[in-house]
């Protein structure tokens, strides 16, 4: 691992320097498989390289262990060693991560996951000009975030979605961004007028645990609940909005058990932990839908908290409405995680352990 530089970071030395380039080693064919190579990218604002370079290089060291490659900064310059198809891999990378850079996005560690992954899992993230990196990921844009970005192609496929279907189910692990998405992408509709209001709804199940009598008015008893919806909604609208937005009934709370028998037209509205929606409630819940509305349905069917042997709601509704026109389905993996590296190797390992529980029945 290369010594940390944390000078870099704090200071962009303005020199005149040719576009971006690759050079690759003397001697060495970098695109051949099974052979080393050695790539040296250089760029043209050193602004953006100590963007792309992350404070004290944490960006290149998470590329270095995800790709197996060395990774050496200097000035505005980076030389990759390794594989030969892991250095195109992490040529890749950081080509997304400059023009991103350039654009004027942060560039957070998500933000290198996301790129990672597409590399890895697609093989390509570019078009087929490699001058030209793919970085025209859909966005969702908010008066207080600014521009936000997909991270990753299913996240892309879900924000495309949400534009396009007025019913959209996303179904996946933890940490993935079904619910920060959903709540970014409904502040969007209701700052552009496509909404009147937010209907922001979850079944009042706990997570193994029984709560007991929970005092005060309605809002108060699903405040609980509903409390990762709301930090979502913090990070999109400004806390002075959100307060006025409750007490105009712009944004409203609903439990899902007092949903029934309304019709809720020309608002955006959200079902968050879907997967412990009976299915009872969840039918009741998807006719709900009025005129001028859009729905959103998030779960994770791999967490349902439900009493033993009763069906979830999502996991049928999935299997009764994923491909009916005008639903749009997204499914997200452990690939898809952006919350945190831990988070996606925790994912993994659980779902090694079902599918090992799974094929011991099977042979059994």
């Amino acid at each position: 691992m290369k010594p940390q530089n944390p000078g870099r970071t704090s200071q962009a030395i303005a020199t005149e320097t040719a576009p971006m380039r690759l050079v690759p080693q003397q001697g060495r064919e970098a695109g051949r498989d099974g052979e080393t190579g050695e790539i040296t990218i250089a760029f043209d604002d050193n602004r953006f390289a100590s963007i792309v370079f992350g404070q004290y290089d944490q960006n290149l060291a998470r590329v270095e262990r995800r790709l197996g490659v060395t990774a050496q900064a200097s000035g505005n310059h980076i030389t990759i060693k390794g594989p030969a198809e892991a250095c195109q891999n992490a040529r890749r990378v950081f080509e997304n991560l400059y023009a991103r850079a350039k654009q004027g996005q942060r560039i957070a560690l998500g933000d290198v996951d996301g790129a990672l992954h597409e590399t890895l899992a697609q093989g390509l993230l570019f078009p087929a000009d490699e001058k030209a990196p793919r970085t025209s990921f859909a966005q969702i844009a908010t008066r207080k975030r600014g521009a936000i970005r997909a991270r990753n192609a299913a996240q892309d496929s879900y924000i495309q979605l949400l534009r396009k279907h007025e019913l959209v189910i996303a179904e996946g692990p933890a940490g993935t961004g079904k619910t920060w998405l959903a709540v970014g992408h409904a502040v969007q509709l209701l700052e552009q007028g496509v909404v009147e209001r937010l209907i922001l709804s979850r079944p009042a199940v706990e997570a193994g645990e029984r709560l007991g009598f929970l005092p005060g008015d309605m809002r108060e008893k699903v405040d609980p609940y509903l409390r990762p919806v709301f930090d979502a909604l913090h990070d999109f609208m400004d806390p002075r909005l959100v307060e006025r937005g409750l007490t105009t009934g712009m944004i409203e709370v609903a439990p899902l058990a007092f949903m029934r028998g309304r019709t809720l037209s020309n608002a955006c509205v959200l079902l968050d932990e879907a997967q412990n929606a009976t299915a009872m409630q969840m039918k009741m819940f998807l006719t709900r839908l009025g005129e001028g509305s859009r729905m959103i349905i998030c779960g994770d069917p791999s967490q349902i908290d439900l009493p033993y042997a009763q069906k979830s709601g999502l996991v049928e509704a999935i299997e009764i409405l994923v491909g009916l026109e005008g639903i749009g389905h997204v499914v997200f993996g452990e690939g898809d995680v952006v919350r945190h590296d831990l988070v996606a190797r925790i994912v993994r390992a659980y779902e090694a352990r079902a599918r090992a529980k799974l094929e011991n029945k099977t042979d059994s």
